[in-house]
């Protein structure tokens, strides 16, 4: 099977406003302790089911990776900030109830270092995240936040950097890199304000 379809050329990820990203995961300190880490891995395995059960809770997409034979770890994107943490505290959600037995284990001396556990949360403002796709399906940001041509946010960094959800089109060749563009034209609208320039016609000055 060639699993999804693989966009022609190069693509971005179609996101807008802020980005929320969970990192999540194990290290299996002592490979012996099956009985330690595999509850660990499955309960993650669980959560992400729930999850991809019930869309409304927030979860966009997920990417499950490796960093060493003894770490794995989960990258989430998730709706808002607010959802991931609705979630992580639901009574009626399984992680609520993984947490419960792990503090649990904890406060009765029963966690001996057998599995580390940690997560990372990121949220990523408008302008300061760019991606992009050469020949690939949706993955990554692209798969929680959608796919479109490159052209469509700009071709270089510094353009997608400086793209606004608030415009349907990428910055102009002469804007290019400029993220302060539109910030400059607002102050020149409140040096108009005030009889000092008009921001109309470039800065001209005004008769006082």
């Amino acid at each position: 099977m060639s699993g999804k379809p693989v966009a022609a050329s190069r693509t971005t990820a179609d996101a807008r406003g802020d980005v929320v990203v969970l990192l999540i995961g194990m290290r299996v300190n002592h490979f012996w302790a099956v009985h330690q880490w595999l509850p660990v891995m499955l309960a993650m395995f669980r959560m992400l089911a729930e999850l991809k059960k019930d869309p409304g809770r927030g979860l966009l997409s997920r990417v499950l990776l490796t960093a060493s034979p003894r770490t794995y770890y989960v990258v989430q994107y998730w709706e808002s900030q607010e959802k991931l943490y609705a979630y992580a505290s639901a009574p009626d959600a399984f992680h609520h109830r993984v947490w419960a037995r792990i503090n649990h284990m904890e406060r009765g001396g029963k966690v001996r270092g057998h599995v580390g556990i940690w997560h990372e949360a990121y949220v990523v403002p408008e302008g300061r995240y760019e991606a992009v796709y050469g020949d690939m399906p949706p993955f990554g940001l692209a798969a929680a936040h959608g796919q479109v041509p490159l052209e469509r946010r700009g071709r270089y960094a510094k353009d997608r950097y400086a793209y606004r959800s608030g415009t349907s089109e990428a910055p102009e060749a002469g804007e290019r890199g400029n993220g302060e563009v539109s910030g400059a034209r607002e102050a020149l609208a409140t040096i108009d304000a005030s009889g000092k320039a008009d921001a109309s016609t470039g800065g001209d000055e005004k008769a006082g």
